[in-house]
């Protein structure tokens, strides 16, 4: 399975974060993308900083032939599609479409000028990734550490534990 996260913490033309969200799965599935596998939706900080925007994250797992270099090519797509701008590092976006894990490989590639390392550097780190991953596959393992993600979630500080908030949709 191919796991990928999204996440929103801008407004964009076509509307709110959750919009961004809800256009962004359309989107991949309009792309031959099968969505397996939902999680809710959750809010964090924005990091690292968090006076910006917070973000409205989710994980999907999906089903797709495509190659790695090919499912970036219409991440991307996607997320300039939802008017996504690349400025500098970590600021505030409309879509943000991250894969986290494609079929338990480890992979580095690069794609225009960015670098893709699955499954991803900071993955370990972050709880809008882990906590929903976890939802929607508890026994998921870390395809480089074979860490379970129980133990993951465990070394996640006591802040970001609790700086996680599983919403309902509007």
């Amino acid at each position: 399975m191919i796991i990928l996260g999204l996440g929103s913490n801008l407004h964009s033309s076509y509307g709110n974060r959750f919009n961004n969200i809800n256009l962004a799965l359309s989107a991949l599935e309009s792309h031959k993308i099968e969505i397996l596998l939902r999680s809710s939706l959750y809010e964090t900080p924005s990091y690292p900083n968090n006076k910006d925007p917070k973000f409205i994250n989710m994980v999907i797992g999906i089903s797709s032939n495509l190659k790695p270099s090919e499912l970036a090519a219409i991440s991307i797509s996607v997320e300039e599609s939802l008017e996504r701008k690349r400025n500098y590092k970590n600021e505030p976006r409309t879509c943000d479409i991250d894969i986290i894990d494609y079929k338990g490989q480890i992979i580095d590639f690069k794609y225009k000028n960015l670098n893709f390392i699955v499954p991803h550097v900071n993955l370990v780190n972050r709880n809008f990734v882990l906590i929903p991953l976890k939802e929607i596959l508890p026994e998921w393992k870390h395809p480089k550490t074979k860490e379970p993600i129980d133990s993951i979630i465990d070394k996640l500080s006591d802040i970001d534990k609790k700086s996680i908030l599983k919403i309902k949709k509007p």
